[in-house]
């Protein structure tokens, strides 16, 4: 029995000895597999910080795909990462091949490979000029860090710019650990993730952002990247400060105290009306006359200015905001936009007659523009403002509805424009246009409220005027022997739609639709049908409630001499309540 179990025993050791042979090669299977997956898994992997570039410039804790140059030592921007991060209003004129930079009060030209620039047209050395490197446009920092409020700092040898913007505020901090330890900074906030270095414990970082138990920093020596929260340590916060140039304060936006704009256009045709015609216009603070207007593709300004008419305004207590048109024509306007000289000299005509007549203001109207001319525009009005508010003259700029035709309304960068100017006017009107296929109101209530809340997206209640028309249409709609309607207009200032229904004997009714009283008239002689939405008492009110109910500037009418003139109190008493 004792054998039996012995050799039983032995059997036992024996299969104890067989048994790890096979197992054992698993193991090897499975380590050597492990090992392969660490050598192959990213979170091994040292990448390349910022991939391997050079010249990488650092902005709001990301980097930028544009790199910077370095001139004699100083560093150059490129023209593309200021317009996406710094300034959209950054202009590139080629005709020029100049760097156009416009602020509140300034208007500076820096022209490729040149020492000088210009600052409000006067000379200004530069160290190192605007630089062309391989078709890009590089701009030399130091004269924007006083103009954007900016501040350069290089890291990591200058292999790193960062670029850090006037009342930035950022969270500093420290990595923990013993002197000895180091801290792994990955690509993304995961474990799996590659990582960029091993950075000494007690670097100091700024902190960036926190993110599921990781935090975005960027080290001392110039690296974007993840830690675990842990072993960051929060210290103070720092605030930028530069050498920013602050802008003039001006207050060019004249408005009367305590009351809304009460604005008139005075259409100048030849000469300016006759003076003793015009009656009292009680509650009117601004005449706005069409005096200066684009007359040719050299920027040549035609002008109908009147002195005596300025000083019969300003004896009224009026200010005198005087109109400048492109002509309505898109190519002279084109041939005047493209190019800073024509603008320049545009501008300077335009400095020189308000001056000479000491206008308190300038209304640009520029109508029937290309489409591929809007930013353009935008810069024409950036580089004309600066001069007129140095002069202490109100800047005001018409615009349409936001729905419409390239030419004639989508050309308007109405919240660009509305940064730029005191006020915009909203030309409220023209919803049925005089050869518009359709007879119709020329704004009717709804049109224009629903415009208007499109408008209010884009510019400042407190800077909007609404556009209140004193004119009507005389719609005519004829049968003819197809069938189809044929329908003609003619435009009516109130006196003449009264005068017809008067001659007509016909009797408005209001017009639910519209919010205006409506007339018809069906003349059986002719075959046709009349049709007319007033201007009056009704359709004003209506109008002047829709300016208070969304807190506009005022209003501005359409024109004066259209109205009658008992219409001025009316408008006094429904806009300031007198």
């Amino acid at each position: 029995m004792n054998g039996t179990i012995e050799i039983s025993k032995r059997h036992r050791r024996r299969e104890k000895r067989l048994v790890p042979r096979p197992f054992l090669l698993i193991l090897f299977v499975l380590v050597a597999g492990l090992a392969w997956y660490f050598l192959q898994a990213d979170f091994t992997k040292q990448v390349a910080p910022y991939e391997g570039r050079e010249n990488v410039i650092v902005f709001n804790g990301k980097a930028a795909k544009q790199s910077y140059q370095l001139k004699e030592d100083e560093i150059l921007l490129p023209f593309d990462f200021i317009k996406e991060q710094i300034d959209p209003y950054v202009f590139w004129d080629e005709p020029t091949r100049s760097i156009i930079i416009t602020t509140k009060d300034k208007v500076v030209r820096m022209p490729t490979e040149n020492l000088t620039a210009y600052v409000n047209k006067k000379p200004v050395d530069l160290r190192v000029p605007v630089t062309v490197i391989d078709g890009e446009s590089y701009v030399p920092a130091t004269p924007l860090e006083k103009l954007y409020g900016i501040k350069l700092r290089t890291v990591n040898e200058k292999s790193v710019v960062v670029v850090e913007k006037e009342g930035d505020t950022f969270q500093e901090g420290k990595l923990k650990g013993n002197p000895e330890d180091t801290v792994r900074v990955r690509v993304q906030p995961s474990v799996e993730s590659p990582y960029l270095a091993d950075v000494a414990a007690g670097n100091a970082v700024d902190v960036l952002g926190e993110t599921s138990g990781w935090t975005n920093v960027f080290t001392s020596n110039g690296l974007v990247g993840y830690v675990s929260s842990d072993v960051v340590e929060k210290t103070t916060s720092r605030k930028v400060e530069t050498t920013m140039e602050k802008p003039k304060e001006q207050n060019t936006a004249w408005k009367p105290e305590g009351q809304l704009l009460n604005v008139t256009w005075e259409q100048v045709v030849n000469k300016s009306p006759n003076l003793d015609t015009i009656p009292a216009m009680p509650g009117l603070h601004v005449v706005s006359p069409t005096w200066f207007e684009l007359m040719d593709d050299q920027a040549t300004i035609g002008n109908k200015a009147d002195a005596s008419y300025l000083r019969w305004a300003h004896s009224q207590g009026y200010k005198v905001w005087a109109v400048v048109t492109n002509g309505f024509n898109p190519d002279w306007t084109k041939a005047m936009l493209s190019d800073y000289n024509m603008r320049e000299k545009m501008i300077n005509q335009l400095l020189q007659y308000t001056n000479m007549y000491n206008v308190d203001g300038i209304n640009i109207d520029f109508e029937n523009v290309y489409l591929e001319d809007k930013e353009r525009l935008v810069q024409f009005v950036r580089e004309l403002t600066p001069y007129l508010h140095e002069q202490n003259v109100t800047v005001s700029l018409d615009v349409t509805m936001m729905h419409g035709s390239d030419r004639w309304s989508n050309f308007y960068d109405r919240k660009a424009l509305a940064k730029t100017v005191d006020y915009i006017m909203l030309m409220a009107y023209d919803e049925h246009w005089a050869s518009s296929p359709k007879a119709g109101s020329v704004a009717s209530l709804p049109w224009v409220e629903n415009g208007l809340k499109e408008v209010l997206t884009e510019v400042p209640k407190e800077k909007l005027l609404l556009g209140v028309p004193f004119y009507t249409r005389l719609w005519k709609e004829v049968v003819q022997p197809d069938g189809t309607t044929k329908v003609t207009s003619r435009a009516l200032y109130m006196s003449g739609a009264e005068r017809w229904m008067n001659e007509k004997k016909v009797k408005p009714t209001y017009d639910e639709a519209t919010g205006q009283n409506f007339v018809t008239y069906k003349d059986p002689k002719e075959n046709a049908t009349y049709k007319m939405w007033l201007e009056d008492e009704t359709s004003i009110q209506k109008r002047i409630e829709i300016a208070k109910k969304y807190e506009l500037a005022g209003v501005a009418t359409w024109r004066r001499g259209f109205e009658e003139p008992q219409y001025w109190k009316f408008i006094q008493e429904k806009l300031n309540g007198k």
